[in-house]
């Protein structure tokens, strides 16, 4: 497993930072789920969702109606970036007042909308996110560290079994 380390200012639209966006998009392959998109548009094939009205994105419904969505239409992807908003305080802040989705539902359909042999790359405050018990084994951990009091970032690449 890698471990990467950067040090680097936070910011509330994560890919905004060029060290994370740069770092996101060199490890996107293929058709490219955005979940929770922000307004920063990813170099890659991207298929964007944010639950913001007001974002740049394809779509803009509730994370776990939208992979619902995926699956009723049969779609899938390679890689799958999830950057929620870490906290319930987070997503009324960071979402105009919408709450964030039942995070563990959506994870727990990810894999059916992830091509064999896919990707998940998750943020947040823990180092797994998918899991063994979904059939995900962990490639590479991201620690961002935001210096003096602020709580590190961690980042995870996940692969499907």
């Amino acid at each position: 497993m890698t471990i990467t380390y950067i040090k680097t200012p936070l910011n509330r639209y994560t890919f905004s930072i060029k060290p994370i966006r740069l770092w996101v998009e060199s490890n996107c392959n293929g058709r490219v789920l955005n979940l929770f998109a922000g307004k920063t548009k990813l170099n890659c094939d991207e298929v964007r969702n944010d639950v913001d009205e007001t974002m740049l994105a394809d779509y803009h419904l509730d994370a776990l109606d939208f992979v619902k969505k995926c699956i009723g239409d049969g779609l899938k992807f390679d890689t799958i970036i999830l950057d929620p908003p870490y906290a319930y305080r987070k997503s009324m802040e960071m979402y105009n007042g919408h709450k964030a989705s039942r995070f563990n539902q959506v994870k727990d359909l990810i894999p059916n909308i992830l091509n064999g042999g896919g990707k998940v790359i998750t943020f947040g405050y823990q180092s797994v996110s998918m899991g063994a018990k979904r059939g995900f084994t962990q490639e590479e951990i991201l620690l961002l560290s935001h210096g003096g009091a602020i709580h590190d970032t961690i980042a995870t690449i996940e692969i499907i079994k």
